[in-house]
């Protein structure tokens, strides 16, 4: 229990030194004003207050992924708690913060925009294809993900699931092309409300069932053997680092009243999102050793665990609640999913999207090719969602910190998670059989940071001449 509850209060002390630290660097301003009131438009750009925000933006950035994702990082045994901790303080937090705040300082860009700008326009069509991949497999995921755990709950028929995935995608539809204040601004403050009480009654529900939660070690418990360096990275994205939200928090620049919110609502929801992953991670350690978890894992998927944990911590009726919590997540965030590549396509493509018919014309094709997806295996459809999220967020970094380097401040915050990252994502592309080339862990390794190390240089000598 002492890892977990240090863990916690480091994550609280993240927010509360390094948030800060962040927020000066940038130097935010409470005096100038947002895109929400100069681009108002009454659907993507309107004001709303910083609770209402804060509550849009975690259910924006959470999903499943802080929840499945640190459950299969439990495998890996206690040594998961670091990267969840000091990634979400200097890598997600600093990430979150820097792309919805550029963003609000260049008018509500989404990150296509703000690459073309700091990282040059050839670049920003490989951005603009990186950026729309993910949010298609976001969207396709959660899709697949809440229909099939709403099915197991009423009985697993495969002919409901059908129904659930159609049901899914009209409210996607709707939550897509209608004004963000009428039904994203209204339910999902209720929604976030349900996400934190679920977690916290998992929380509550591990300290008086007394299973321990294992300490801090820092062997590596896979029973596969996987290499922490560089999969668990790409194991646990959300709760600690995800590209994914580099695509939300431009969403949320659009409605933001005061310069002086950002810090609470980008880095703050980032390390509410990391202690949600805490508690998960820690739940299924404290329930199940590797082997056990393991097999459960191959027999039913990271949703049977999230059922198992729900239950022995809260009971039938209370685990239910909690379960219903987790599937509205993936709801959440597959709306804005489709909601940010809408607008980065309408940007892209100059469409006014004032027009209801030019929302429609926008939106239809991606759900067309969503469906196509839903089709496609789900854990080979969750590996490249993985990686593609990864390099989108080491895109969002580098953009970070060229910004911070022009403005002459600390761009090291940026720099240096941009650069650990980058090397992951290399490595990772070369160590993986089933994406990559299948080499030797420790090849890939030393491939990732020479490239990663040339990438760096690059920067450099591009800061230079400009």
């Amino acid at each position: 229990m002492i890892t977990f509850i240090v863990a916690l209060i480091l994550l609280l002390l993240g927010y509360l030194t390094y948030g800060k630290f962040v927020d000066k660097t940038f130097k935010s301003d409470a005096n100038k004003i947002t895109p929400a009131h100069t681009h108002a438009d009454g659907v993507d750009f309107v004001p709303m207050n910083s609770s209402k925000n804060a509550f849009i933006q975690i259910l924006n950035i959470a999903g499943v992924g802080p929840i499945f994702g640190p459950i299969l990082g439990a495998l890996y045994g206690p040594s998961a708690f670091l990267w969840i901790v000091f990634g979400s303080i200097f890598a997600g937090g600093v990430h979150d913060y820097l792309t919805g705040m550029i963003s609000l300082r260049y008018g509500g860009a989404h990150l296509p925009a703000l690459a073309s700008r700091f990282l040059g326009k050839s670049f920003s069509h490989v951005v603009n294809f990186f950026t729309l991949l993910l949010l298609l497999l976001v969207g396709t995921v959660f899709v697949s993900a809440p229909a099939k755990m709403i099915n197991e709950l009423i009985g697993n028929d495969s002919s409901v699931l059908t129904i659930i995935v159609f049901c899914i995608f009209i409210y996607y539809i709707i939550a897509t092309v209608l004004p963000i204040d009428k039904v994203i601004g209204k339910i999902y403050p209720v929604l976030g409300f349900l996400l934190i009480v679920s977690a916290v009654g998992i929380c509550v529900g591990m300290f008086i069932y007394g299973n321990p939660i294992p300490e801090l070690t820092l062997e590596n418990l896979h029973p596969k053997g996987l290499p922490y360096y560089p999969v668990i990275f790409l194991t646990i994205s959300c709760g600690a680092l995800s590209g994914f939200h580099a695509t939300q928090s431009p969403i949320i620049s659009r409605t933001i009243d005061n310069e002086k919110d950002g810090r609470k609502i980008f880095y703050g929801m980032m390390i509410l999102e990391a202690v949600i992953a805490m508690i998960w991670a820690a739940a299924a350690m404290s329930l199940m050793n590797g082997e056990d978890l393991s097999i459960l894992l191959a027999n039913g998927g990271p949703a049977a665990v999230v059922n198992k944990i729900a239950i022995v911590f809260l009971g039938t009726v209370g685990g239910t609640i909690a379960v219903l919590g987790v599937i509205v997540l993936p709801i959440t965030s597959g709306d804005t999913s489709f909601r940010a590549a809408r607008m980065i396509i309408a940007d892209y493509l100059k469409i006014d999207q004032k027009a209801l018919k030019n929302r429609f014309m926008v939106a239809v094709p991606l759900f067309v090719i969503s469906y196509i997806l839903t089709n496609m295996d789900f854990q080979l459809l969750w590996r490249y969602f993985s990686w593609a999220n990864q390099v989108t967020a080491a895109i969002a970094l580098w953009i970070g910190a060229v910004y911070l380097y022009q403005k002459r401040t600390h761009y090291m915050i940026a720099l240096a998670p941009a650069f650990f990252i980058t090397s992951v994502i290399f490595s990772y592309l070369f160590y993986d059989p089933t994406i990559g080339f299948g080499m030797a862990v420790a090849t890939s390794n030393w491939i990732g940071i020479i490239l990663t190390a040339l990438v760096t240089t690059m920067f450099f000598v591009a800061m230079k001449k400009r």
